[in-house]
């Protein structure tokens, strides 16, 4: 077992993420597998590759917590700490079912083929009784078709799925001094990937629709803040030839670009990834999604974290619980930003194929130690044959980090 396996168990507690895991009127969980060691090799990796100062002083273990910290969040057991996402008994099993958009709570009568009065005004008790009723992959299903993000509670997969893939390739060319990212993401995973590249020394653009700005801004503004404030805006009119054309532009005087749409949504527009790869050398294009570019299946860190195993593996044969708060979204962001660079630093010309579900399932697949949780104080640590650690709670970086 290697150094990192060895340290997994007591990364995790001090991350603030085991705090986040587990019953909420019961003690916190170990980890399912060594995350916080994977979001912490990926940093230092990073931060070794680009030489940056700024870099080497995070602790990519700590940023699985950062979004908590801000936000005040805390274990809730089968209720996301976020509070939009639930786990739920189906006929033979048990799915995550995400209300994480206004849009989710207005689909709910087209999703479960019910009176829209059931839903109203608490929606959850009128899906928790028909979901009991359903079979799970029935469940899913309809719930994809109506761009719902809902996701089997499975187990966690062996072997794991590799963590990226490249969709497809154009020309190469030698990297510049200073990269420049264009970022259309939004939400959690594509902004932090491209504040650690911004970190690493990139210049960072960010890029919003006028129409949709990203959904963080509505969020704790603190945390908006840690992951995009050191960033050039845009604010583009995509409904526009002017804007979409400006948007072209950028797009193709970039080193790096990442966004986390479906691909319909950017063609819809008239932008299409794999031509300006193949027309643009040298280009890295970080493509985010729920499960892959192949899949117009809708996903947040909460619900793909699901589906790659961990609420499985963090609670018992039939009870599962959710792992910390929407990881899925910084192990995405941790990986893509290593991978971004590191591709770009060999030549680029690269569409890459990042999924929230494979990174995740690929992050905790590895040895961790045996642990056992104790009371200390008033809180909780975690000992394992290595050392013991108290279980720390969610804690930011400050915003001009």
């Amino acid at each position: 077992m290697d150094t990192d396996a060895l340290d997994a168990q007591l990364a995790w507690a001090r991350s603030g993420a085991m705090s986040l895991t587990g019953p909420a009127d019961g003690a916190p969980r170990p980890a399912p597998g060594p995350l916080a060691a994977f979001a912490a090799r990926q940093v230092r990796a990073l931060a070794t590759a680009s030489g940056s100062d700024a870099l080497h002083a995070v602790d990519g273990a700590l940023l699985l917590g950062e979004r908590a910290a801000l936000a005040g969040l805390c274990r809730r057991g089968q209720v996301s700490p976020g509070g939009s996402c639930r786990l739920l008994r189906g006929a033979d099993g048990w799915l995550a079912v995400n209300l994480a958009r206004p849009d989710d709570r207005s689909l709910l009568p087209a999703w479960l083929e019910s009176d829209p009065t059931r839903f109203r005004p608490d929606p959850w008790p009128g899906v928790e009784a028909h979901c009991a009723e359903h079979p799970v992959d029935v469940l899913v299903e309809r719930a994809r078709l109506c761009g719902m993000p809902v996701a089997p509670v499975a187990p966690p997969a062996k072997p794991a799925p590799a963590p990226h893939g490249v969709a497809s390739r154009g020309p190469e060319r030698a990297p510049p001094q200073r990269l420049r990212v264009v970022d259309l993401s939004s939400l959690w995973a594509g902004p932090l990937c491209s504040q650690l590249l911004g970190l690493a020394g990139a210049e960072v653009i960010k890029v919003e629709s006028r129409a949709r700005p990203d959904g963080a801004r509505f969020g704790p503004p603190a945390f908006f803040a840690l992951l995009n404030g050191r960033k050039r805006e845009r604010i583009l009119d995509l409904h526009t030839r002017e804007g979409v054309g400006e948007l072209d532009a950028l797009l193709r005087g970039a080193d790096v670009v990442v966004e986390s749409a479906r691909p319909r949504a950017l063609r819809q527009i008239g932008i299409d990834a794999e031509a300006i790869v193949a027309e643009t050398p040298g280009l890295v294009w970080v493509s985010i999604t729920g499960y892959g570019r192949e899949s117009n299946a809708v996903a947040f860190g909460d619900d793909a974290a699901c589906a790659a195993g961990l609420a499985a593996a963090s609670g018992e044969p039939d009870a599962p619980l959710f792992c910390a708060d929407a990881i899925a979204d910084p192990l995405a962001g941790v990986h893509a930003a290593r991978l971004a660079w590191e591709t770009r630093q060999r030549g680029g010309g690269t569409l890459l194929d990042v999924a929230l579900c494979n990174v995740t399932a690929h992050a905790s697949d590895g040895p961790v130690e045996e642990a056992r949780v104790l009371r200390w104080g008033e809180s909780w640590a975690l000992e394992t044959a290595h050392g013991r650690a108290p279980v720390a709670a969610p804690r930011a970086r400050p915003p001009a980090c």
